[in-house]
């Protein structure tokens, strides 16, 4: 490896990195922070999705108890911000707007009935907002 040698000013001579050297370190040091970057995304993504089915059953508790006071699930989740006016019991506001969208700002869905005999489900269509999916873009249902 060849170096260079310059002159300081009180006569010592100084060794330096020749530019194939510095390109090698540079190309190294991308390559960790590309590997360490790609970790810290995909951890994020995982982590999204725990929170996803950590908000979808925290809602399924508030459309529990708003059930609880009213007697009947709501026809949508705009009942759970708002007095319908219709309804006995209104104890609400039960939620917050901000309950109703996934980590990724997708709409959470309301389906009432549920599937398999369940009286409502709660979907998140996942980080990629289609239906379907796999990893972090599979859908998330509750309860």
């Amino acid at each position: 490896m060849k170096t260079h040698m310059t002159a300081s000013p009180g006569g010592r001579r100084i060794r330096g990195m020749t530019l194939i050297e510095l390109v090698i370190v540079i190309v190294l040091i991308g390559t960790v922070l590309a590997v360490v970057g790609s970790k810290i995304i995909n951890n994020k993504k995982s982590a999204e999705a725990r929170i996803t089915i950590t908000q979808l059953n925290s809602l399924a508790t508030q459309i529990d108890q708003f059930q609880s006071d009213v007697g009947t699930y709501p026809d949508s989740l705009d009942q759970m911000l708002k007095d319908p006016g219709n309804v006995d019991g209104w104890l609400g506001p039960y939620a917050k707007e901000a309950d109703f969208k996934d980590p990724w700002h997708n709409a959470i869905q309301y389906r009432r009935p549920g599937a398999d005999e369940a009286p409502f489900n709660l979907v998140s269509l996942g980080a990629d907002g289609k239906v379907g999916g796999e990893g972090v873009d599979k859908d998330v249902v509750a309860p």
